[in-house]
C-alpha cells in the first residue's frame, strides 16, 4: 500500500492535479478556506487530492515508531511541495489539505493563524519555495475540540463571522470532531411544547444564554431566564451555518442527545414518570435545581426519539452524540448494577432513535468525583453497551489520566484531552514539556483503544500556542517532540520572522515560565476579592513558580525583536500584563505585612503603587481586542431584538464574569478575566473599598471587619452586573507594543 501511495503521489507531482479534481468538493472547500485566510495571496497555492495513508506504515518523514500508531485503516495525510511558481498542498481530504496549508504557513512563512476573526495574518509578498517535498500523515484519526463550558465562557455572543473564522482555525489545526451544541434550545422548545408544556414553562426552564452550558449539563435551571424567542430563532439559524461548514471541511459535529434533563412541569403531564429533583450545585437556590428522568422509565426513549428526529431534520447528523448523565451530580444509587442498567438503557434509547449512533461522553466525573467513581463503578458504567458504539473523552489528562487507573478504559475507545483553562481565566499557564511526555507515553502504552487527541478547554485563554501544540502532536513529524526546536518554531511564527531575540524570549518562556498546568481559579490577586486572609473568590489560586524578573527579560527580548503581526502584539501585551499582575501580587503581600506592623506610610506607598498598576493595566489591555470587556458586552447586546432584550443580554454577560449567579454566589470570580474596563471599574472598585475599610479600621483602632467588607463587596458586585453602570470601548485604542516599552522603562 505504501508503494502505491508513493507512486500515486509521484504521478501527481509530474502531471499536476488531474482535471477532474477541479470540481471536487474537497478541493473547492480547501480553496475557499485559503481565500478567507490568505486573501489575494491564495492564488499562489494550489490543492490536490491524494490517497489516504496506510494505517500500518510509517510516512516518509515520520519515525519508525509510527508503525505503532493506534487504530487501524487509512490515515489522513498531507503533502507540501513547490510546483513551478506555486506551492502545491495535497491531501486526502479538505481537512488534511487545511492542515498542510497551516504547516506551510507556520514552518516556511513564519505565519501564525489565530483563532479569533480579528487575528489578522501578515503574509510574505511571495511565498517561499519548499526545497524538498514533505509528506506527513496523521498519527490518530480523531481530533476533538471544545467543552460544553466554552460555549459559555467564550462563544455565547458569537455571530457567524466569528464562527466562520474559528471553524477555519479548527480545520487548519486538523480538528475533525468538534462539539456542536449551539441551537439545541430551539429543538427542545419544539419537543416540550408538543408534549403539552406552555411557552412560559419552557422558556423559563432555560437559563440565560451565557449560563446555558450548565443547564445543558444538568446543573441548573431557570437562572437568568426566560430565554427570548429571538434567541431561539437566531441560534437555530447560526447552528445550521456552523454544522454545514464543519461538514464541508470533513468534520463530524458532535450533536447533543437526550441525557434525562426535563422541565419540572413535565410532571404535570406525566405524573407517573420517575422524575427526581437533583441535588444542590454551586449554591444555587433550590428553585433552580434541575430534574432528571430516570433512563429506565419508558418515557426516556420516547423523548430521546422525539428530540433526535427533530434535531436530525433540522441540523442533519454524523451519528455522534454527546450524552453526559451525571456531570458534577450524584446518581441516586452507587450500586454497580444500577449504573450498568442506566448506561445500557441510555445507549439503547440512542440506538433505537439512530441505529448508527455513537455515544460520546466526557469522563470529567471520574476525575472530579473520583472518591465515588471507583473502578468497581466505572467499569460496569462504561462497558454495559458495545464498545464500538462508545467514545470517551479523557478530560483533564495533564492533571490525571483516567486511562491509567482503568486498564485503558477496559478497551473502550477514548481520546486523550488537554484541558488547559478554567473559566477563561487570563493567566500564563501551560506545561508543554510534561504534556509532550504524557502524550508520547499514551501513544506507546495507551492501548489499541486510544483513538485520538483533543482539547477540552473551558474558555479560550492567553496561552493559545498550547492548543496548537496539542493538535500538532496528532501528526507524525519530529519537531513537536523536541521542545527546543518547537520553541524556535513558535518564536518564528508568532514574531513573524526569524529573530534571535525572539528565540531567546521563547526559550525562557518554554524552559522557565511554562511549566505549571492550569488549575481552577488561576488568577492574579488584583482580580479577586481583597482580603488579608484567604479571598472568598472561588478557589483563589494565586500561584506562579518562576522568577518575575526572568519574565520581564523575555518581554525585553521580544521588544528587541521588533516583530510584526497580531500574534506578536498580543504576546507583548499579554506577557506585560502578567508581569504587572505579579508585581501587584508582591505589593499586596507587602501591604499586608505593613498593616500587621502598623506602618501607615508604607501602606500608603503600596496602596498608591497598586492603584497605579490597575490604571496602567487598564490602558495597556485597551490596546488589544481580546482584552476588552466592552467587546464582550457589545457582542451580547448585539443579540437583542430591541433595547429591553439588549439590556437583558448585557446583564447576563456581566454576571458570568463576576458573580456568576445571584448576589454572593459561591462561584464568584470563577470566570474572572484581566480585561480593560473590568480592571478599571469592577476590580479597582473593590480594591478602593478594601483600602478605605482598612484605613477606617486603623483610625478607629479596631481590627478589619472582613465579614462586613464581604457584604459590601456583594453589593458592589451586584450593582455592577445588574444595574450596568458605565459603557466601555468595544474597539482597541493605542499601540500596545509602545505602551509596553513605556511601562518597562519606568
Amino acid at each position: 500500500m505504501k508503494k502505491l501511495l508513493v507512486l500515486a503521489t509521484a504521478l501527481l507531482v509530474l502531471a499536476g492535479c488531474a482535471p477532474k479534481q477541479e470540481t471536487d468538493p474537497d478541493i473547492a472547500a480547501a480553496r475557499a478556506l485559503a481565500g478567507r485566510i490568505l486573501g489575494k495571496s491564495a492564488k499562489q497555492i494550489e490543492f490536490c487530492l491524494i490517497p489516504a495513508a496506510n494505517g500500518n506504515a510509517a510516512s516518509e518523514s515520520g519515525s519508525a515508531a509510527a508503525a505503532a500508531t493506534p487504530g487501524d485503516g487509512e490515515k489522513d495525510v498531507f503533502r507540501i511541495e513547490s510546483s513551478g511558481r506555486k506551492i502545491r498542498i495535497s491531501g486526502n481530504n479538505a481537512n488534511s489539505m487545511a492542515v498542510g496549508l497551516n504547516h506551510y504557513l507556520k514552518y516556511y512563512c513564519h505565519v501564525n493563524v489565530g483563532w479569533f476573526v480579528w487575528d489578522k495574518v501578515t503574509l510574505p509578498k511571495k511565498f517561499p519555495a519548499v526545497p524538498e517535498p514533505v509528506e506527513i500523515r496523521a498519527r490518530v484519526d480523531k481530533r476533538f475540540f471544545l467543552n460544553y463550558c466554552t460555549f459559555g465562557y467564550t462563544m455565547p455572543w458569537w455571530h457567524w463571522d466569528e464562527w466562520e473564522h474559528f471553524i477555519d482555525w479548527m480545520a487548519l489545526n486538523g480538528v475533525n470532531l468538534p462539539l456542536a451544541i449551539t441551537g439545541q434550545e430551539s429543538i427542545w422548545y419544539q419537543v416540550w411544547t408538543e408534549m403539552g408544556l406552555s411557552d412560559e414553562e419552557v422558556r423559563s426552564y432555560f437559563t440565560g444564554p451565557a449560563h446555558l452550558p450548565w443547564h445543558r449539563m444538568l446543573n441548573i435551571d431557570r437562572w437568568g431566564g426566560p430565554l427570548p424567542v429571538s434567541w431561539l430563532v437566531g441560534q437555530e439559524k447560526l447552528q445550521k451555518q456552523i454544522v454545514a461548514r464543519e461538514r464541508e471541511l470533513n468534520m463530524k459535529p458532535v450533536l447533543p442527545a437526550f441525557a434525562g434533563h426535563v422541565p419540572e412541569a413535565l410532571s404535570r403531564i406525566h405524573p407517573e414518570a420517575q422524575i427526581d429533583r437533583m441535588s444542590d450545585w454551586a449554591g444555587f437556590d433550590s428553585s433552580q435545581w434541575p430534574h432528571f428522568l430516570d433512563p429506565m422509565d419508558p418515557l426516556f426513549p420516547e423523548i430521546q426519539k422525539k428530540f433526535l428526529e427533530k434535531e436530525i431534520e433540522t441540523y442533519g447528523t454524523d451519528h455522534i452524540y454527546g450524552i453526559d448523565l451525571f456531570n458534577e451530580m450524584i446518581p441516586k444509587s452507587w450500586d454497580p448494577d444500577y449504573l450498568a442498567r442506566v448506561s445500557r438503557q441510555t445507549y439503547e434509547s440512542l440506538a433505537a432513535a439512530d441505529p448508527e449512533g455513537t455515544w460520546l461522553q466526557m469522563t470529567w466525573l471520574f476525575y472530579n468525583e473520583r472518591q465515588y467513581w471507583t473502578e468497581d463503578k466505572i467499569k460496569p458504567y462504561i462497558t454495559s453497551y458495545p464498545a464500538e458504539k462508545s467514545l470517551l473523552l479523557d478530560y483533564y489528562c495533564e492533571r490525571m489520566e483516567v486511562w491509567q487507573r482503568t486498564e485503558s478504559y477496559y478497551g473502550v475507545p477514548y481520546i486523550w484531552c488537554y484541558l488547559g483553562n478554567f473559566g477563561g481565566n487570563t493567566y500564563l499557564a501551560g506545561n508543554p514539556g510534561e504534556v509532550n511526555k504524557l502524550i508520547e507515553n499514551t501513544f506507546a502504552n495507551g492501548g489499541d483503544n486510544f483513538r485520538g487527541l483533543g482539547s477540552t478547554l473551558e474558555g479560550f485563554d492567553v496561552n493559545p500556542f498550547m492548543y496548537q501544540y496539542i493538535f500538532e502532536k496528532a501528526w507524525d513529524f519530529d519537531t513537536h517532540k523536541d521542545l527546543d526546536a518547537y520553541a524556535r518554531i513558535v518564536a518564528d511564527s508568532r514574531t513573524g520572522k526569524v529573530d534571535e531575540n525572539a528565540r531567546k524570549a521563547w526559550d525562557i518562556l518554554f524552559k522557565e515560565i511554562y511549566h505549571d498546568r492550569s488549575v481552577p481559579g488561576h488568577s492574579p490577586l488584583m482580580n479577586l476579592r481583597p482580603s488579608f486572609g484567604r479571598s472568598s473568590s472561588y478557589h483563589s489560586t494565586v500561584r506562579y513558580t518562576y522568577d518575575n524578573d526572568r519574565l520581564r527579560e523575555a518581554i525585553e527580548y521580544l521588544l528587541a525583536a521588533d516583530g510584526r503581526g497580531s500574534a506578536y502584539e498580543f504576546d507583548v501585551v499579554n506577557l506585560t500584563r502578567q508581569w504587572l499582575s505579579n508585581n501587584f501580587d508582591t505589593l499586596s503581600f507587602d501591604y499586608r505585612d505593613a498593616y500587621e506592623a502598623g506602618e501607615r506610610e508604607r501602606m500608603d506607598k503600596d496602596k498608591n503603587a497598586m492603584l497605579a498598576i490597575l490604571d496602567q493595566m487598564d490602558r495597556l489591555l485597551g490596546t488589544q481586542t481580546y482584552f476588552l470587556v466592552g467587546k464582550w458586552i457589545a457582542d451580547a447586546r448585539g443579540w437583542g431584538a430591541d433595547a429591553q432584550e439588549a439590556a437583558y443580554f448585557e446583564r447576563n454577560a456581566r454576571d458570568l464574569l463576576t458573580s456568576w449567579g445571584d448576589r454572593g454566589n459561591m462561584l464568584t470570580d470563577y470566570a474572572n478575566r484581566t480585561l480593560s474596563g473590568l480592571v478599571g471599574t469592577y476590580y479597582r472598585g473593590r480594591w478602593e473599598r478594601f483600602f478605605q475599610a482598612v484605613e477606617q479600621a486603623m483610625e478607629a483602632g479596631q481590627p478589619l471587619d472582613e465579614a462586613a467588607l464581604e457584604e459590601d463587596y456583594k453589593d458592589w458586585e451586584y450593582a455592577w452586573w445588574n444595574e450596568c453602570p458605565g459603557t466601555f470601548p468595544a474597539e482597541p485604542v493605542g499601540d500596545g507594543v509602545a505602551m509596553a516599552r513605556e511601562i518597562l522603562s519606568e
